[in-house]
């Protein structure tokens, strides 16, 4: 227990002091290095000495004793800390080990992470183990509590249910709840929702937002109800309300939302030129998003904008650490900080060439080290293949419900009136609409209904990823619809696109269907042709993986296909329940 509540135990803080002493040996040290030293606000030279995991010391002096110390000579080294990522979402096909390990190389060390597809997908026990393996690896994870699905799921009570919620809440790898995707329910008076805060809060944790367009009236209530910051201003008008409000207001650069450029315009035309509550996140970008960088894109991008250095610099670093109470661990290079540092070739190129993550190496003259990360059997908390012990018929491929769900954009769904006849086994080629079908993984029910928007001449697709678990599947031809099903079903759990009963292309992802234990350089790759494919058939939005993520996502208007039916959500209704099979 003393191990999960305690960064390090009474022996290793006496080690650390016995360093300072001249008793004990540093096991780094980082000599006559420029390092941003943010309490200053200045660009200074010290030697920083490193034992194991922390830094003991910034100064001008030398450790006595150096046994067994690495000395790097730093003169020609720009030093910043470690970035942090405060808005992860590591189950957009990658899984959380595989984005540590990604965002490490680009100087992100830090993740605070959604727990969406833990508390939906395993038991505590499952869970929670897999936090405290985590802690073993390079990069320090953190989490946040969730207080709703933002779908309509058959379980909701039991998988949010108080005892639940309540144990995320008092895990100690835990900083927030939230983020609020509920809060229209907080508003009319969920109270259960509002106790969950009132505990957080309790425990000096933070709680995050999620108010798209939220006028100033409702942001000053969700203040007065609890919530700490908000992610979703897409203007710079929305970033001065929220400041204004008392909010801290985290910048998004997202797959889906690559809002920034236009926001930090937006604050110079406003005259916002004080940045100490602002903060970066990439908002659980699709891998193909990251692969020109993470939270080192967004201190680019804020330089260029004219932000000053250190300004741009803090937003991905200590103001975040102080935001979430961790400053004594993360987010400075300063005596008792925990070893992240990022050494860069120029104050204005944010990508490390060299990056230290709890004082090991993860990247050394532009070079990865390997296998740092270490692999995790999956299988022991529960992310098992996907074993599918039902068949799809056509049968079940029956459309006659009289409106269908049309896309405005990668994620915002409207309902629509179909005029076309639904009964072939081929929708005509010259239209945009598909059949569309959300089936429970365990084969207990369906909802048929048509998609226009998504492409026009999509054969078969069909994905086990989604926001709940369950199986879309979208395509003109039913006999490739099955074609794909059972490919899927093959592979364990992925996403495949059919054609003429051939294999287009496909994604595995075999970890419970939801996620692919490859490296994301390697899902980079896949998710590309993914994309190009779909795009070859009439895809003209910006981001598949929402799309398929987000058609059950209740949080995001007007219409959604859920385990309970095609859901209003502007009324909050059922429309259609779905079907038992």
């Amino acid at each position: 227990m003393l191990e999960q509540r305690y960064r390090w135990k009474n022996k290793h803080l006496r080690m650390h002091v016995s360093v300072l002493e001249g008793k004990t040996s540093p096991t780094l040290l980082l000599k006559n290095a420029l390092y941003l030293n943010q309490t200053f606000r200045k660009w200074m030279r010290a030697n920083i000495w490193i034992y194991e995991d922390r830094i003991v010391y910034v100064g001008d002096n030398m450790p006595s004793y150096m046994k067994d110390c690495e000395i790097i000579d730093c003169t020609n080294e720009i030093l910043v800390p470690g970035y942090i990522e405060p808005h992860a979402h590591p189950f957009q096909l990658y899984n959380p080990l595989s984005l540590a390990a990604y965002a490490s190389q680009f100087g992100t060390t830090t993740l605070i992470n959604d727990n969406m597809g833990l508390i939906s997908h395993l038991k505590k026990r499952e869970a929670f183990s897999l936090l405290r393996d985590l802690r073993a690896i390079p990069s320090t994870m953190y989490w946040w509590s969730r207080f709703d699905s933002q779908t309509e799921l058959l379980n909701e009570e039991e998988v949010f249910s108080h005892s639940n919620v309540k144990a995320w809440l008092e895990h100690d790898a835990v900083l927030q709840g939230g983020e609020l995707t509920g809060w229209p329910k907080l508003l009319d008076g969920d109270d259960m929702m509002l106790h969950w805060i009132q505990e957080a809060k309790r425990m000096r944790k933070q709680i995050e937002g999620h108010f798209p367009g939220a006028s100033e009236n409702t942001l000053a209530k969700m203040m007065l109800l609890g919530a700490d910051s908000d992610h979703e201003a897409m203007t710079g008008e929305e970033v001065y309300s929220r400041l204004m409000q008392g909010y801290m207001v985290s910048l998004r650069y997202s797959s889906i939302r690559p809002d920034l450029p236009q926001l930090l315009d937006d604050m110079k035309r406003l005259g916002i030129e004080a940045y100490d509550q602002l903060m970066f996140n990439t908002d659980g970008s699709s891998s193909t998003f990251y692969e020109q960088g993470i939270t080192d894109q967004m201190i680019r991008i804020a330089i260029e904008k004219g932000v000053p250095v250190i300004d741009a610099y803090n937003m991905a670093t200590v103001n975040i650490a102080k935001y979430y109470n961790i400053g004594h661990l993360h987010g400075s290079i300063a005596t008792g900080r925990i070893a992240n540092i990022n050494f860069l070739s120029s104050m204005e190129d944010p990508t490390p060439v060299s990056v230290l993550a709890k004082g090991k190496w993860v990247k050394r003259d532009g070079v990865k080290a390997k296998d740092i990360y270490g692999e995790l059997d999956w299988d022991e908390y529960g992310f098992k293949r996907m074993e599918l012990d039902w068949q799809l018929s056509l049968d079940d491929l029956q459309f006659s419900m009289p409106f269908g769900i049309k896309m405005e954009n990668s994620v915002i769904t409207k309902p629509y009136s179909i005029s076309i006849d639904a009964s072939a086994d081929q929708l005509p080629k010259e239209s945009d609409e598909c059949y569309f079908m959300l089936v429970d993984r365990y084969g207990q029910w369906r909802i048929n209904t048509l998609l226009k928007g998504f492409a026009t001449n999509l054969s078969a697709l069909a994905s086990s990823y989604s926001t709940t678990g369950d199986i879309i599947l979208i395509g003109k031809n039913r006999n490739d619809i099955v074609n794909a099903f059972n490919r899927m079903k093959e592979l364990g759990g992925g996403i495949v696109m059919m054609e003429d009963a051939q294999v287009v292309c496909e994604v595995p992802l075999d970890l419970s269907g939801v996620m692919s234990s490859l490296p994301i350089e390697e899902l980079i790759e896949q998710e590309k042709t993914l994309l190009t494919e779909l795009r070859e058939r009439g895809y003209k939005f910006s981001d598949p993986i929402y799309s398929l993520a987000f058609f059950s996502a209740t949080h995001l208007p007007y219409i959604r296909i859920t385990q309970q039916g095609m859901y209003d959500v502007m009324n909050k209704s059922v429309l259609f329940p779905s079907i038992m099979r």
